[in-house]
């Protein structure tokens, strides 16, 4: 009896425990440990991409994988993924590939509270860490903004239209603050009432086809312009001035006239005045 209850036992621990265990891996880390084990480090000129994300970017390689091929892009999305979740895979998915520029699109399934309550502040905290974390590592950064979405599908009811285009402000806002670059997928693809086009998804949420498509050449402007050429140096114009020539006023005497004949005294003609000398306008500046 003591035998069959300790046996009980043992079955019963293990039954909670092997959830548990699995559970532990909250960041996902297992989900690309095979496939950066097989990254090979990156040639001088290579240019190599992140995409770190949440299902949106997942499914941009399932969908579209074209948009991926013959380019040096690695996809790091995982599903129903939250930025604490992302922030945490971060140096692993990001990081030690060694990238030249990650693209960073996070946010909705903190909205959507999928590891609970997340305020937009806390949300931004979390994007702006990736962000430092990939600029201590002299990784150019790309910011997202959320897409619309008008309800979730999975926890309707929330209301998320105007939460994502606050959280949207404050992401391009810290974008131009910290001068990395950022993407308007929103206003590219948002409808009347504020969700996702209905050409663009079959949920309200996932991007189809149609809708990678509209997001790839706004990506791709992107990448181009984190790999271009650094800003011109913006010189102050030089202000070339002309001299003013100075007005000159001679008096000419004429001499009187004298006669041989008799002395006849003639007036000498009124002082003429040479006429004023025109002055060139100084020049203040180029147009």
């Amino acid at each position: 009896m003591k035998r069959l209850k300790t046996s009980l036992l043992i079955v019963l621990f293990s039954v909670i425990l092997v959830p548990i265990s699995i559970a532990q891996d909250w960041a996902g880390l297992d989900h690309y440990k095979k496939e950066n084990a097989n990254v090979v480090d990156i040639t001088p000129n290579e240019k190599r991409v992140v995409f770190m994300g949440n299902s949106i970017t997942e499914g941009w390689f399932n969908i579209h994988p074209e948009f991926f091929g013959g380019k040096f892009y690695f996809n790091r999305g995982i599903s129903g993924q939250t930025t604490p979740q992302m922030l945490l895979r971060f140096r692993a998915d990001v990081i030690n590939l060694k990238p030249k520029v990650v693209v960073i699109l996070a946010g909705t399934n903190d909205i959507a509270g999928n590891t609970g309550p997340s305020t937009l502040e806390m949300i931004e905290d979390n994007i702006i860490s990736m962000a430092q974390l990939a600029k201590a590592n002299n990784i150019k950064v790309i910011l997202c903004s959320v897409l619309p979405v008008y309800d979730f599908p999975w926890k309707p009811g929330l209301e998320p239209a105007q939460k994502i285009i606050e959280l949207n402000k404050l992401i391009k806002a810290y974008a131009l603050k910290s001068e990395a670059i950022y993407i308007d997928f929103f206003s590219a693809m948002v409808d009347e009432r504020k969700g996702l086009k209905a050409e663009y998804s079959q949920d309200g949420v996932h991007p189809n086809e149609a809708g990678y498509y509209v997001m790839e050449p706004l990506a791709e402007n992107a990448i181009s312009q984190a790999f271009g050429a650094p800003k011109p140096v913006v010189r102050k114009p030089v202000v070339r001035k002309t001299a003013v020539a100075k007005k000159t006023s001679a008096t000419h005497k004429t001499p009187s006239t004298v006669s041989t004949k008799k002395t006849v005294s003639t007036k000498a003609p009124s002082t003429l005045k040479a006429p004023a000398t025109q002055t060139k306008p100084v020049t203040t500046g180029k147009k």
